[in-house]
């Protein structure tokens, strides 16, 4: 007896060749009825045995393509239609809020073996694509997401492209971004007064990256600034002319067996670095590199990663050589996106410039992931991961925008039950990241057809994300920077759990008005108790210590009532300003901790990026040590105090090796953690223990904390799909804002 049903589907059903999918499993069930694309969901309607639907039911989600993520919101039984075949619809409006944007995606292995084939009308262009692969977020000007509401509607198809996009069999129906060399984009390099197309465009730029020249290139979501990475001349003009003296540079992979030679992968970091996103990998040198130190000065680990779009491809093909791959921008600024902007404002960076015309709508730099405690840990947002679609464990009322914190900035948008976290933005000091900033705010509102209604920020009142919330003229609710942490980790890992959150950072504005950063936080989302916190010191200079680690070392230990000598011209008048707290104010961040350590054990007078102390500190490290017990005690509202002060005079032991002491740094504050939580469980129980903040990225601290606490016999957790670091802010003020106000 025949039956009719509708199903909707929710979830990554858009950019990933469902429809075709789904009119080739009608096919095979010999299923009649229809396909459609809707506003951010698939609507089928099918007439058939009762047998063949529950089959064809199944199906749906078990052999759906591998780049979907199908969901079935609905079914439902309906009076029979009389269908007698199955046909795709044209796309339909639907509601706002089943909304999924397809992030991009790398190139599939179809396409590679079409673009190496001398014979595919499609060899060697670097624009090759189907429903497998392809761009997707950054191309797509409006949802529902066709042809039309992309950047690739200015190139019309020609008669063999157009006949493939209408074949329902064809692994290029309605794959968007399709395109060939007689109707699609075409590159263009510029050096000086030559500019070549095509062909010419793309030999030139290898020819120049053999002779050692740097060349921007555009790729998916940005340009690259890219070199030969076994160029150690051409990696340090590339670090002179950026002003990058010691931050590590990305490094494209060719295949994997390039990528052994060098690195010591193991199967969790294979398969980061295989996974869809095709993100930058934090992977440990093998002793017997051959790679230039200049890659990562210092550093034991390189950010790597394979290619994934097809220009990336040809490059390294032709080149047989790893590429230095970084983000084309200025220090902390987002990855440019305009060739007449990328011209102008890395003329003195950049020798050449490879460009193609089909346009970018909006940035997004590489997805970076580290693996730690066995899983993989998102770092950064980025390319192929965000936006970061995530489901809430409440709904809001109102519309709400979070627009995170001042460095790493990411910003949130959530609405009814769902939250979208944007990609890395970069850090909010020059004009140029302000401008994102708000494009990337009316892009996520546009694309999820959501405007919000109210604002959520850190209470910081001078962060550049603060200061534009409160000029918008809608309501704004302030969260405390640390209290944005917890709340980030708690989405994650169980918003219904009572925890106790290691919060340590940087700095960020504390409840009292000091700079807080080595926080223990016990309660839940909206109701956080600060427990205990690092013995907290003055930084002489303030804001300058950051990039100054000696400014932390001084405070530490004139904090004990210890003075040192420290290799400065005006320590004298330093010291006497802050005996008085002139520009000294009072923190108790671990990251600053760290960054004295750092200076202590003379690895860092200096630094050249935020955070530089802390990583070779951690880099240092090895050997076996024994843990210094921190002792502990109450303040006068009852909080743990953790004195880090034993700590100093282990740093300065010279008759033990740096790499020991800076283990033995490691695995004490490991150990106080351990102590806190045994501690605090006594007197206040929890269900969890959380470790988040920017400190946590620091992959041997992570480790060693997890380990003796799970040990403990607690619950442990890290993030793992929210960057530990201020890039998961924004989400951490949307819980807070929607567990308070919901």
């Amino acid at each position: 007896m025949p039956e009719a049903r509708r199903w909707i589907l929710t979830g990554r059903v858009q950019g990933v060749g469902f429809r075709p999918f789904v009119y080739l499993l009608a096919q095979r069930f010999a299923i009649k009825g229809v396909v459609q694309n809707q506003l951010g969901q698939v609507m089928v309607e099918a007439e058939g045995e009762v047998a063949a639907l529950d089959d064809f039911s199944a199906a749906l989600i078990t052999d759906a393509p591998p780049l979907s993520r199908p969901h079935v919101a609905a079914v439902a039984t309906l009076p029979l239609h009389g269908y007698t075949s199955f046909e795709i619809l044209e796309s339909a409006s639907g509601s706002e809020t089943h909304i999924h944007v397809p992030p991009d995606l790398y190139l599939c292995a179809d396409c590679q073996r079409e673009m190496n084939a001398p014979q595919n009308r499609r060899y060697h262009y670097p624009f090759i694509n189907c429903t497998q692969c392809g761009p997707r977020y950054t191309l797509i000007t409006r949802m529902p997401y066709d042809r039309a509401n992309t950047t690739m509607a200015a190139f019309a198809l020609c008669a063999a492209c157009r006949a493939e996009y209408e074949d329902p069999a064809n692994r290029r129906f309605h794959a968007e971004p399709v395109a060939c060399p007689q109707c699609g984009p075409q590159l263009e390099f510029v050096s000086g007064d030559v500019r070549l197309q095509r062909e010419a465009a793309l030999d030139a730029c290898i020819a120049a990256l053999r002779r050692g020249d740097i060349v921007a290139v555009k790729g998916i979501g940005g340009y690259h600034l890219m070199c030969d990475a076994t160029n150690a001349a051409a990696i340090e003009r590339l670090r002179t002319r950026k002003h990058r003296p010691h931050k590590a540079l990305a490094v494209m992979f060719k295949d994997m067996a390039v990528v052994r030679a060098e690195l010591e992968v193991d199967t969790q970091e294979e398969a980061a670095l295989h996974d869809a996103a095709r993100p930058i990998v934090l992977v440990r040198r093998r002793a017997d590199a051959k790679l230039p130190e200049g890659i990562a000065p210092g550093l034991r680990e390189v950010g790597a990663m394979l290619p994934y779009s097809p220009l990336h491809h040809l490059l390294l093909g032709a080149l047989d050589a790893p590429l230095i791959a970084t983000s084309a921008n200025l220090s902390g600024e987002p990855v440019l996106t305009e060739g007449a902007e990328v011209e102008t404002r890395l003329s003195k960076v950049a020798d050449a410039f490879l460009h193609h015309d089909r346009p970018i709508a909006r940035p997004a730099d590489d997805a970076v992931l580290c693996i730690i405690a066995g899983q993989a840990r998102l770092i950064r947002t980025g390319r192929g991961i965000a936006p970061v679609e995530i489901d809430l464990p409440f709904e809001f009322s109102t519309p709400t925008l979070a627009v995170g914190g001042h460095m790493k900035n990411t910003i949130a948008l959530g609405w009814g039950s769902r939250a979208v976290l944007s990609p890395h933005i970069g850090d909010l000091d020059a004009p140029h990241s302000l401008q994102v900033f708000e494009q990337v705010i009316a892009d996520l509102q546009r694309l999820y057809g959501v405007t919000a209604q109210a604002i959520v920020c850190d209470a910081h009142p001078h962060y550049a994300s603060s200061r534009w919330a409160a000029k918008q003229g809608l309501p704004v609710q302030t969260v405390w920077h640390h209290h944005a942490h917890a709340a980030a980790l708690a989405l994650e890992h169980g918003a219904d759990k009572r925890w106790l959150t290691f919060t340590w950072d940087g700095v960020g504005l504390g409840e009292d008005g000091t700079l807080w950063g080595g926080e223990t936080l016990h309660g839940r989302v909206g109701d956080w108790q600060r427990v205990a916190y690092l013995r907290p010191f003055r930084l002489p200079g303030g804001d300058k210590a950051a990039r100054e680690p000696w400014r932390s070392a001084a405070g530490l230990y004139w904090e004990t009532g210890t003075d040192s000598a420290f290799p400065v011209d005006d320590i004298s008048l330093l010291h006497t300003a802050w005996q008085r707290g002139i520009n000294a104010p009072q923190t108790s961040a671990a990251g600053r901790l760290f960054d004295g350590a750092a200076h202590l054990l003379g690895l860092i007078a200096h630094a050249s990026y935020e955070g530089q102390g802390g990583l070779l500190l951690e880099q240092v490290a090895s050997g076996e040590a024994e843990a210094i017990v921190l002792p502990l005690h109450e303040d006068a509202q009852g909080a743990l105090v953790v004195d880090w002060q034993p700590l100093l005079a282990a740093m300065l032991r010279k008759d033990i090796p740096v790499a020991t002491r800076a283990m033995t740094f490691h695995r004490s504050l490991a150990h106080s953690i351990v102590l806190q939580a045994q501690r605090l469980h006594a007197q206040q129980p929890f269900d969890a223990v959380g470790l988040s903040g920017g400190v946590f990225q620091n992959k041997l601290l992570a480790e060693l904390a997890l380990e003796g606490l799970r040990q403990a016999g607690f619950d442990a957790y890290l993030p793992q799909q929210i960057p530990c670091n201020d890039g998961g802010l924004a989400l951490g003020q949307l819980m807070e804002a929607g567990c308070k106000h919901g």
